[in-house]
């Protein structure tokens, strides 16, 4: 009975803090993001005090750096947007023309004629004055919040950084007498699994940069780098990411006027792609740091994007690492840390790096003998 009472309260607790990271989102999705992203600079923040600056400067200087990534990669971005957008009228007559191929297509096997084609598409869009208002005040206020959101965020990460020591120092103090090791334990752990996760994704991100690219250019399609650079950071979000990539590029090969061989190829790439990303680079580069089952990474993903949107299904995986630490360290929460994690070694069961390290040990333990 008190383990049944204990799970009920935990789940009630589950219940309540999902619905204060609902109804809070607006407050809290900039200091999530900011104090996921300024874990990654603590290592080079403490590089450059111990070389002598100080905490402002270092902290300042961390800042400068992941603005000039964030520009850079928006740069290259609109450089080739702005090459996308000379044929966007070519691409555009030709979905005309596959729309159109379709609407015929309905016609002819199913028997929905054009006129009733054309009602319900009236029905489910409104009015076109009210629609372009609703867009041109949607994007002016998108524009604005995303403006005052990333400010917000540089911020937070400078006074992350500045004052990490004191915010840790604060959690110590909430822990009493022994509990102060288990909880410095639980704070560098975090502070660790979340920093090499997220250096081990950009740099994951960078060699899928450079292979989409080289894959895309050798099938030919037109703005490689473009779709290369996409399918790379959509793979921030797992499993969802690079299937939305893959599906606008395939989309744009089929308004450029690819035919199904070229598409085909498109397919061959992202296959070929995810089998070297899922084999080797996640266990190489990402390796252990974030144990999480298939199951709840998922989970964790469709919740955070319920709750925050795109900012919860990026920041999901990191979240829920930090949260399996904390049940592995806190005994009553031990089994939801294990519910959490994978039912068996999974990076080591699947790793074809593994693999040929275990190989090429047993072959010379055997040379020995």
């Amino acid at each position: 009975m008190p383990k049944l009472q204990q799970s009920v309260y935990i789940l009630f607790f589950l219940f309540l803090s999902f619905a204060g990271l609902y109804f809070g989102d607006e407050f809290l999705i900039p200091v999530a993001l900011a104090a996921v992203f300024s874990m990654l600079f603590i290592r080079f923040c403490n590089w450059m005090e111990s070389k002598g600056l100080k905490r402002g400067l270092a902290s300042f200087i961390c800042i400068v750096v992941f603005l000039i990534s964030v520009l850079a990669i928006i740069l290259l971005m609109s450089w080739q947007l702005s090459s996308l957008s000379e044929n966007m009228d070519e691409m555009k007559n030709r979905l005309i023309e596959l729309l159109n191929n379709t609407r015929e297509w309905l016609s002819r096997t199913i028997g929905i004629s054009f006129r009733q084609q054309e009602k319900i598409i009236n029905q489910q869009s409104p009015s076109g004055a009210s629609t372009a208002g609703s867009i041109a005040m949607g994007f002016a206020s998108g524009t604005f919040g995303l403006l005052v959101n990333s400010l917000l965020v540089m911020v937070y990460m400078y006074l992350f950084l500045f004052y990490r020591s004191h915010i840790k120092n604060f959690i110590l103090k909430l822990a009493n007498g022994g509990d102060k090791n288990l909880a410095d334990e639980i704070v560098h752990k975090s502070g660790k699994v979340a920093q090499k996760y997220l250096s081990g994704l950009g740099a994951m991100i960078l060699v899928l940069w450079i292979m989409y690219g080289i894959g895309f250019s050798l099938v030919g399609v037109e703005n490689a780098i473009f779709f290369a650079v996409l399918c790379g950071i959509l793979e921030i979000v797992p499993f969802v990411g690079n299937l939305i990539g893959t599906s606008l590029t395939i989309l744009s090969v089929v308004a450029q006027g690819g035919d199904a061989k070229m598409i085909v190829w498109v397919l061959v790439t992202y296959f070929v792609v995810q089998f070297i990303q899922t084999y080797i680079l996640e266990p190489l580069v990402v390796g252990e740091q974030v144990s999480i089952n298939s199951l709840f990474t998922i989970m964790s993903i469709v919740v955070g994007e319920m709750v925050w949107g795109v900012a919860g299904m990026i920041l999901a995986i990191p979240l829920l690492g930090i949260v399996k630490i904390i049940c592995d360290n806190v005994p009553d929460l031990q089994p939801y840390g294990f519910l959490i994690g994978p039912a068996v070694k999974k990076e080591k069961r699947r790793s074809l790096i593994y693999r040929f390290k275990r190989k090429t040990a047993v072959e010379v333990s055997n040379k020995e003998y």
